[in-house]
């Protein structure tokens, strides 16, 4: 249970339901319907899938808040349990706040042993049964009788739930008739037999006016073919498969010509060796390339980025974070691989890294990456998280601008070639670490080059001298240098100028580092935020943590990864940095994050006294 907060305080928009069922059972579909009829009807949601690592059979959970004030950070404790799942009855009914309630098919009737928790049975079980013979059909309109049921409850417009629902099986039209039966059906019986609504519900807003419903996958996929990438090579592993789907999905709209022709490749590899291999082979070849994993796959790569990095390939890589080590967590989010990411191989390599706090930036960031890495030369690598990248965030519509033109970085032509009296693949003439390169094919006579990952001298000589290899590192590190110029500028919110207390975050993190600065200012404590959004560092990093004393690091892993990344890297001093972790799988909660900070400035304030 969860201590100091009681359901249903506000009434209207600002509630949190958990629906509680089987995995495998078809009640996915029924949750996201319930949720995207929310959006409609103007009220900002946020749903948190919480899903086994198993096929079908294991407990799976769809958890929904409701703000009106447009919170979307998942927030602790549960007004309205749906509870569809006879084996996990016991772990649901702890999640309810008291002054809640829990909904449950009473076919087989169970005491559940809480007074201060109100119990809504309705046999669903037996009325799908009394309507439908095929088991099959039950099961999954049983799922559609408890949304009619959590909808009356709720008060739901019931004609934006069946537009909803007409819209899910669109072009299965047979689907419609039946699944509205089993909707009116719950919702009837609700009405019939209880009070309705309860004493919280939804009210229609325009909260969500110009905003989309959209996963972070989706959205980066789709990124990826504005971006301009035509190559796309993967292999199998959550939660970053359905990236590579909806890149292939947009692809196939969008990328086909009249006659038929692709413009693009996609290939599933037999491994993740295999797929960064081929996007790296692409890179080199003058495509934009990518590739899309998570940690375990990012841990085979590593040989790759390495060749990558200091053979300058450009290449994009995807990293939908999960919980580790090992397989770890594979349905759980993490941001864990934060410093396996930015010294990813062997040797002195540092990789450009973008954080995108939600949809909207996976598709913009998505198409910045490749821009980046054609620019410099290297891997780009965007972090991602399960959070970001499975669930379904209410946020800004994607935008592009019709008029932007690739940026394909220092790539020399023929006629660039034929003036030029001497060239080096790695050669630096503008001072700023990045080197002229030239693409297969460009010239007859000129340009040519041998790569190698072995050292090598300023025209891609081999070589064994370390002085020469040592000057090639050296401007590695330049090229580096330069990429924190060029990179997405971090977020500020400075709410009191005067304060000197911060905080840094980056990511998935950003819905509850925002309500936790609105709970904390409420109890007397005011502090401003730096969103990081890439790696290297700029100059405002520095500048927000000389304006500071404690700075408060959020972030999802258990060492602290953001934290060391920035003493080293912005050399931020190790007792203004305060670590704030959570390493659960859960997404963060503003509660999380508002209790480490005011525990923490009630030690430093009983400290001074």
């Amino acid at each position: 249970m969860v201590e100091g907060r009681v359901s249903g305080m506000s009434g209207i928009n600002d509630f949190v339901v958990k629906f509680a069922t089987v995995n495998g059972s078809g009640s996915a579909s029924a949750n996201l319907m319930f949720a995207k009829t929310l959006f409609r009807m103007g009220i900002p949601v946020s749903p948190k899938n919480i899903f086994p690592s198993n096929i079908q059979g294991l407990p799976t959970w769809y958890e929904v808040r409701v703000s009106g004030k447009g919170y979307l950070a998942r927030r602790e404790g549960v007004d309205l349990m749906v509870a569809m799942n006879a084996q996990t009855y016991e772990e649901d009914l702890k999640q309810v706040l008291p002054g809640g309630y829990l909904f449950y098919d009473s076919t087989l009737p169970r005491p559940f042993k809480r007074d201060d928790v109100t119990v809504i049975d309705m046999p669903i079980a037996k009325m799908c049964a009394e309507h439908w013979a095929d088991t099959r059909q039950r099961q999954l309109f049983k799922n559609m009788v408890y949304v009619g049921a959590v909808a009356a409850l709720v008060d739901i417009d019931v004609e934006v739930l069946e537009s909803v629902v007409a819209s899910q099986f669109k072009g299965k039209d047979k689907l419609i008739a039946p699944n509205l039966k089993a909707l009116h059906m719950g919702r009837d019986y609700i009405r019939d037999n209880y009070a309705c609504p309860l004493p919280f519900k939804v009210e229609a807003a325009d909260a969500t006016a110009g905003k989309i419903l959209v996963s972070g996958n989706e959205a980066a996929g789709l990124g990826a073919v504005y971006g301009g990438a035509t190559v796309c090579a993967w292999y199998p592993i959550t939660p970053s498969t359905s990236l590579a789907e909806s890149y292939e999905r947009h692809a196939k709209a969008l990328r086909i010509q009249d006659d038929g022709k692709k413009m693009y490749g996609i290939v599933q590899a037999e491994d993740e060796l295999a797929a960064i291999g081929i996007a790296i082979g692409a890179g080199w070849n003058g495509a934009r390339s990518f590739t899309a994993t998570s940690g375990p796959g990012v841990s085979l790569m590593n040989e790759f980025l390495g060749l990558a990095y200091f053979a300058e390939v450009p290449l994009v890589l995807f990293n939908v974070q999960r919980g580790g080590p090992s397989t770890g967590m594979p349905t759980r989010t993490q941001q864990s691989d934060i410093l396996s990411c930015a010294y990813a191989s062997h040797g002195d390599t540092r990789h450009v890294l973008l954080f995108p706090t939600d949809p909207t930036e996976c598709f913009s960031f998505a198409a910045e990456a490749f821009d980046l890495a054609e620019r410099l030369q290297t891997p780009v690598i965007v972090m991602s998280d399960l959070d970001i990248g499975m669930n379904d965030w209410v946020c800004d519509a994607l935008s592009w601008d019709d008029a932007h033109v690739h940026d394909r970085g220092k790539v020399l032509s023929a006629e660039e070639l034929d003036a030029m009296p001497d060239w080096g693949r790695y050669k630096d003439v503008d001072g700023d670490g990045i080197t002229y390169r030239t693409l297969p094919g460009t010239h007859p006579t000129k340009g040519a080059f041998f790569t190698r990952g072995t050292s090598h001298d300023e025209y891609a000589r081999y070589t064994e001298d370390g002085t020469v290899n040592a000057d090639v590192m050296d401007r590695l590190l330049r090229k580096f240098e330069t990429a924190a110029d060029l990179l997405p500028k971090p977020e500020a919110d400075i709410r009191d100028p005067n304060s000197r207390v911060g905080i840094i975050y980056f990511g998935a993190n950003r819905p509850a580092v925002l309500e936790a600065m609105d709970q904390l200012n409420e109890v007397g404590v005011t502090a401003n935020a730096l969103r990081l959004t890439a790696f290297p560092f700029c100059e405002d990093v520095r500048a927000f943590a000389d304006n500071h004393d404690r700075i408060y690091v959020v972030e999802q892993n258990q060492g602290g990864q953001m934290r060391q990344l920035l003493m080293v890297e912005a050399g931020i001093q190790r007792a203004k940095l305060i670590s704030v972790l959570n390493y659960d799988g859960m997404p963060m909660t503003a509660e999380f994050v508002r209790s480490h900070i005011k525990a923490a400035e009630s030690d430093v304030q009983l400290a001074a006294e």
